[in-house]
């Protein structure tokens, strides 16, 4: 049984119970999200040492980071460290996006190698399988495409993208409307071309059953792609984008009727008046199914910095009510990040979900602001390190300079803690 026909029969899974105990959170408050579907634990069962995470709603706001090779760079061991990096940075989850070298095994590897969960685009392989027995994308056959997906899913991944709700209706509405960046998802592109070639209704949609039984059979949780997000604020919430999000809460329904968990992904690129719409959106359109964001990136022009301009989107989208965000590395737009761009991209992304979850009333989240406020009074600077999402660098920085007393070179011994820690001592503490 799945984790959601589980919940629904009322049983607990050991699943739901350690999600419940990391979250600090009662099982049966997991059970019911799962089985309402606010709430989904991807947990394929052949990856073995898999730690099962939640996502969802009131449970702590999730990050992902994408790694995997491309046609021009990239091995096995390259994506094993991109891996080792992102865990070590404290990601949630890791997506496998390969498309050049040993597909199959570099995925093999990163699932044997990762205790978090994982996800892939099986649209990736396939197209790339089919330009290289059949000399085009657009030539790769249905079958093709669930051989791979099934192919995945014996793999022991725990969630995979699929663009189901790229349909002829929102490719249609594209051709008219026009886009100032037209598609930027990858595995939307291949799916727009294959339909306007073949001149055939999108397949993981016509055969959305077909995708269902596999995600069943291998408890899959399906991570519905938004093949039409927005790749430029002048693209943001346009006809296309909505078209595709109103199939995509119909495939919720379905999905959730077969047992099958579901989340769903968004943009993209957004300007910040415009997340919050966007969340609401998805939640209503939806029913409250999971969401995941790509950022959402709030400026075009921050290139090299879009880790940045990702974690400003992405803590307003968290904020707002989003459970999974994907990270932006400084790389995005122009190169495949390498192990530092990934730690680079993971740490911002998680200081975007941790400040969305204060506002949001995560348990525990505040409470760890106020040890480091305390640490701060204190001046106690390992505690402060121990404290940081990136314990290393704090300890690193604080250490450049010497100080003459308690406090860091930046105040020496002007420090106002300090000097009203000394004058005014405890009748000023509100500790």
């Amino acid at each position: 049984m799945t984790q959601l026909e589980l919940a629904r029969a009322e049983t607990i899974s050991p699943q739901m119970s350690l999600v419940a105990e990391r979250e600090g959170l009662e099982a049966e408050f997991i059970r019911r999200g799962v089985a309402e579907g606010t709430i989904v634990i991807p947990a394929n069962p052949g990856h073995k040492n898999l730690v099962p995470g939640g996502i969802g709603r009131e449970l702590k706001t999730k990050v992902n980071a994408n790694i995997g090779t491309s046609s021009d760079f990239g091995n096995i061991d390259t994506e094993l460290e991109k891996l080792r990096v992102a865990i070590d940075c404290g990601a949630d989850a890791v997506m496998d996006l390969s498309t050049g070298g040993d597909i199959n095994a570099i995925r093999r590897a990163i699932v044997t190698a990762s205790p978090v969960m994982i996800g892939t685009v099986p649209i990736y392989q396939a197209g790339i399988e089919a330009m290289n027995k059949r000399g085009a994308i657009v030539k790769m056959t249905v079958d093709d495409l669930f051989s791979s997906i099934e192919e995945h899913a014996r793999d022991g991944v725990d969630f995979i993208t699929v663009h189901c709700g790229t349909t002829r209706a929102a490719v249609e509405h594209l051709k008219k409307q026009g886009r100032v960046a037209d598609v930027v998802s990858r595995g939307g592109a291949f799916l727009i071309g294959w339909m306007l070639h073949n001149e055939r209704e999108n397949p993981l949609y016509e055969y959305f059953d077909r995708l269902l039984d596999i995600a069943r059979e291998f408890d899959v949780t399906l991570s519905l792609g938004d093949g039409m997000r927005p790749g430029c604020l002048a693209d943001a919430t346009d006809r296309p984008q909505i078209e595709e999000l109103l199939a995509i809460g119909e495939l919720v329904s379905k999905a959730r009727q077969a047992g099958v968990q579901v989340m769903v992904e968004g943009p993209g690129h957004l300007p910040l008046n415009q997340i919050e719409a966007n969340v609401q959106l998805e939640k209503s359109i939806c029913q409250g199914a999971p969401f995941y964001v790509l950022g959402p990136l709030v400026t075009d022009v921050a290139a090299g910095y879009d880790h940045i301009t990702g974690a400003i989107g992405g803590a307003i989208a968290a904020a707002a009510g989003t459970d999974f965000l994907c990270y932006v590395t400084p790389a995005e737009h122009l190169s495949l990040p390498d192990p530092e761009d990934v730690r680079q991209g993971v740490i911002a992304s998680r200081i975007a979900a941790h400040a969305g979850d204060i506002v949001k009333g995560v348990k525990g989240a505040a409470d760890w602001d106020r040890q480091m406020a305390l640490a701060r009074k204190k001046l106690d600077w390992e505690e402060q390190a121990r404290l940081s999402l990136n314990p290393e660098l704090a300890r690193r920085v604080h250490g450049k300079h010497t100080s003459v007393g308690k406090a860091c070179s930046m105040c020496g011994e002007y420090c106002a803690m300090e000097l009203v820690e000394k004058y005014l001592g405890a009748s000023v503490t509100r500790c």
